[in-house]
């Protein structure tokens, strides 16, 4: 049988007509489906503006400041010509929601420019405004708004410096004046490429230097024409005053648990507890977000609806649901200023505030469409809250509870209609199972690439800790703010107290469980856009073809399969060092602990192992040292560190050399690294293998952008990184609390 009229042109390569109408009709399908949605649509506005910050985020040099009003102009020529047009229309409208995420992102980033230190500098005397305290269980954490440092010119005067103090800062509030002698230095540039970029987070807050004090604190008067703290400031006051207060009745890890609830405060948990909910999946209660605000808000409406209707003369005349709904979103307001209106609490507040106004209109209803609005909001005010793993896990654990819930809303509301009192129970329990079960799917992925772990026990430890804190914990908490006005909070703190105990019970008693914790390396970049992809797809759209998104989801989890743990990582001084061991471990050279070796392990998922030997070889020969260096072998590879001071003359007959104060004259193709190097462009990360070798700097990884100090910017800029594999990339964000590790 012939097949002459299968191809047409079939020498210029054509598509074959029969895969041409199956990609027709797929298309068509896909399009129909798109039409029978179309309320759906908007629900994609939120998505659009991330993936223009997101663009704007990981590129590796700054775009020219029209970049943005450029975009913009073509997509609004496009939605003039497309008008009536559906096939020009919907691109035009993307294009321009992606641009307008891309010029908010580059106008916050001009917006909050301010000097950063260049250098360490000091000891030398500081004299400012404190701004924000955080207690921390070994002291303070002052950010101070500088009116002078010592031997810095004015043009050089970062906006706000980061000081950790020891001694004498008991009294300190925000809006005082005051004086203190600091080392400061520029912040840290991440522990490796991928890693958590606190330089950046600093930029954005406006922090051009940290540093720690080395004498007491002085209070000062303020000075002729200092104005009055600003409100942001009387609210960190307040905090402060009410986090002392808290901490006063309810002393250790009870207090610090407790003004997390209350404040926000979480730098007085002592990292073991800090660690114990983070393992056991409690660490959503030490974070104000939307169990949180939910509860205050539905304490605060159900008490103040009761109270009306004890007065018959309001109750029987004025509309006092509307009136509680009122009060209500002005008590949750109150709560999320004095929270410190971090991301999380924020879009919940959002979410709240949309409850409490569709009770005022009399139209209630929580849907997709309210959330969408709330990340709408967020990412136009605060494009760079998007790199966070505040924003990524709350929207997505919210997100997913509203899609599972829009879905099966008529099921389960059948189910409550025909229960009983034990049935309602059992349901209430399967809730919070459920309910905990899709937030930890939801947010595994981000919890991978952020934290590394993931907790397995998860659904029991909330099955206990979340009822104790919805009915004891929170409203005890509520009724200790509003007695504290009159000096009585003891009186709601004690009571309080004791649901904090059984809660950090858990969290221990859980994690203490064989297999609790599973640490696992860090997802790709594009396994974790594969998996929020697929996620939104399968969130947003409510027929069949939702399940398109399963496999996005899949893929990207996968990645974690293709991730591999770097064989030798070397930090920007050349003073730390870490191989990896025929058996799995790191072998450390310098300091065996502290953050840098932490964000090595963590993000490696391996464990710490020997210290190098001064003279002799590992008991598995993979490391060998002596008086001038140490000889790493490992894929058919051998490298030479350098110890400082040393050239050994056989150095270059190594495949790579690093380290010593300089590059020695190899004429052999070997690669050197010498110690200048490493200080340039910060730490490297080597993979080895027979055919080659790989090698990866944090400069490369960051490129050059504004919150780069402009010495590493002045040095990284000419030389763009050469054409590579990308190695697994990781969170751009906020870093895991709850440490107090960092100044």
């Amino acid at each position: 049988m012939s097949h002459a009229g299968e191809f047409d042109d079939d020498r210029d390569g054509a598509v074959p007509w029969r895969l041409r109408r199956v990609l027709t009709s797929a298309t068509g399908g896909l399009a129909r489906q798109a039409l029978a949605e179309r309320e759906r649509w908007p629900l994609w506005i939120p998505a659009l503006l991330g993936c223009g910050i997101g663009l704007y985020f990981m590129l590796l040099a700054e775009p020219p400041w029209w970049t943005a009003i450029v975009a913009v102009a073509v997509a609004a020529v496009l939605l003039v010509v497309g008008r009536g047009r559906d096939a020009v229309l919907l691109p035009a409208v993307g294009i321009l929601l992606v641009a307008l995420g891309f010029a908010a992102a580059q106008l916050q980033t001009w917006r909050v420019a301010a000097p950063v230190l260049a250098t360490q500098i000091g000891p030398v005397f500081v004299d400012g405004r404190v701004v924000e305290v955080d207690p921390l269980p070994d002291g303070k954490r002052v950010v101070v708004a500088p009116q002078r440092v010592q031997h810095l010119a004015a043009a050089k005067l970062p906006a706000l410096l980061r000081i950790k103090v020891t001694r004498g800062g008991d009294e300190v509030l925000p809006g005082d004046r005051i004086a203190v002698r600091a080392i400061l230095y520029p912040p840290p540039e991440p522990a490796m490429p991928g890693a958590y970029d606190f330089q950046r987070r600093a930029y954005f807050d406006r922090i051009g230097g940290v540093g720690f004090a080395v004498a007491p604190v002085q209070r000062r008067p303020p000075r002729d024409g200092d104005g009055p703290a600003r409100w942001q400031t009387a609210v960190a006051a307040l905090r402060i005053a009410m986090t002392e207060r808290i901490v006063a009745v309810l002393p250790g890890r009870t207090g610090g648990v407790a003004a997390a609830i209350i404040t926000g405060q979480t730098h007085a948990i002592p990292e073991v507890d800090a660690a114990a909910f983070r393992d056991a999946g409690l660490a959503h209660i030490l974070v104000i977000a939307g169990l949180h605000m939910g509860l205050v808000a539905g304490l605060a409406f159900v008490g103040l609806r009761a109270f009306f209707a004890l007065i018959p003369a309001i109750a029987l005349r004025y509309p006092t649901k509307k009136w509680a709904a009122g009060l209500a979103l002005l008590v949750t307001f109150a709560y999320m200023l004095l929270s410190g209106a971090t991301v999380s609490s924020r879009r919940s507040f959002v979410m709240t505030g949309l409850v409490m106004l569709a009770v005022l209109v009399d139209r209630l209803q929580l849907s997709a469409r309210g959330l969408a609005y709330a990340a709408t909001a967020i990412l136009l005010l605060a494009p760079m809250s998007l790199t966070g793993p505040s924003f990524q896990m709350s929207f997505a654990a919210v997100g997913a509870l509203i899609a599972f819930y829009e879905t099966y809303r008529s099921r389960l509301g059948a189910w409550r209609r025909d229960a009983g009192p034990v049935g309602r129970a059992a349901l209430y329990a399967l809730g919070i199972a459920l309910t905990t079960v899709i937030c930890t799917v939801a947010t595994a992925p981000y919890t991978v690439f952020h934290f590394n772990r993931f907790a397995v026990y998860s659904v029991a430890a909330n099955i206990i800790a979340v009822p104790i804190t919805g009915f004891w914990v929170m409203p005890w908490a509520m009724v200790s703010c509003a007695l504290m006005p009159l000096g009585l909070e003891r009186l709601g703190l004690i009571p309080m107290g004791w649901g904090i105990d059984a809660i950090t019970a858990v969290a221990h008693g859980v994690t203490s469980w064989p297999g609790s914790v599973v640490v696992l390396p860090a997802m790709p970049l594009a396994g974790l856009l594969a998996v929020t992809v697929g996620g939104l797809w399968l969130c947003i759209w409510q027929r069949r073809w939702r399940l398109l998104g399963v496999p996005p989801i899949v893929a990207g989890i996968a990645a974690i399969l293709i991730v591999r743990t770097p064989d030798l990582v070397v930090d920007g001084g050349g003073k730390q060092i870490a191989v990896l061991a025929p058996d799995g471990r790191y072998l450390i050279a310098g300091k065996q602990a502290g953050m840098t070796v932490d964000t090595w392990t963590r993000r490696g998922a391996v464990e710490i192992g020997a210290a190098f030997p001064k003279e002799g070889a590992t008991p598995d020969g993979a490391l060998a040292c002596d008086r001038t260096s140490c000889i790493y072998q490992a894929h058919g590879r051998s490298v030479a560190l350098l110890r400082a001071g040393s050239v050994p003359a056989d150095a270059c007959t190594n495949d790579l050399v690093v380290g010593g104060p300089v590059a020695p004259p190899c004429d052999t193709p070997a690669r050197v690294i010498a110690a200048a190097e490493l200080r340039r462009r910060g730490t490297h990360v080597v993979w080895l293998d027979r055919d080659a070798i790989t090698i990866e700097t944090v400069a490369d990884w960051r490129g050059a952008r504004p919150w780069i100090p402009p010495p590493v910017a002045e040095a990284t800029a000419p030389r763009p990184p050469p054409p590579r594999a990308r190695r697994p990339a990781a969170p751009r964000g906020d870093e895991p609390r709850l440490s107090s590790a960092q100044p």
